[in-house]
């Protein structure tokens, strides 16, 4: 088979960190995933610094020791999961080409058991991280919920 005749590269079903309006008591959450869970548990995005934007919030990588972001790990049920990344794409406004409001990437999270597991975290997309950057609107805490 040529490179051309190739089927589409299926991306992993991995769960997804929401540290924002997707959590489980979040108004995005009861429209987009409120149906679809087979578990949700709370993780911690180390390495990442949490800002407010606004309405909602924005995850940036950041080296600063200590720095992390609180949210949830959510496990969608297998067969809700295509409509759920897509879902979650369009909402975050994802862009193939890397310039949407957030990208979505591959990133290693800690449970509350202390468990490190692969999750699609939506981070700050290329204008709004530096954006964040120049003008930092910083959530010391890094939860969402103590904004």
């Amino acid at each position: 088979m040529s490179a051309s005749e190739e089927a589409p590269q299926v991306e992993e079903a991995l769960p997804f960190f929401v540290y924002g309006t997707l959590r489980s008591d979040g108004r995005n959450h009861a429209v987009h995933l409120a149906g679809r869970c087979a578990e949700i548990r709370p993780a911690v995005l180390d390495g990442a610094a949490l800002h407010a934007g606004p309405g909602f919030p924005y995850a940036v990588p950041d080296p600063t020791p200590g720095r992390r972001v609180v949210g949830e790990l959510i496990t969608v049920r297998p067969g809700a999961y295509a409509g759920a990344l897509a879902t979650l794409d369009e909402l975050e406004e994802c862009r193939t080409d890397g310039t949407g409001l957030y990208v979505r990437r591959r990133l290693t999270v800690r449970t509350a058991a202390g468990e490190l597991r692969e999750a699609w975290v939506y981070l700050a997309g290329p204008a709004a991280e530096a954006r964040l950057r120049a003008r930092p609107a910083l959530i010391g805490s890094g939860d969402w919920a103590d904004r």
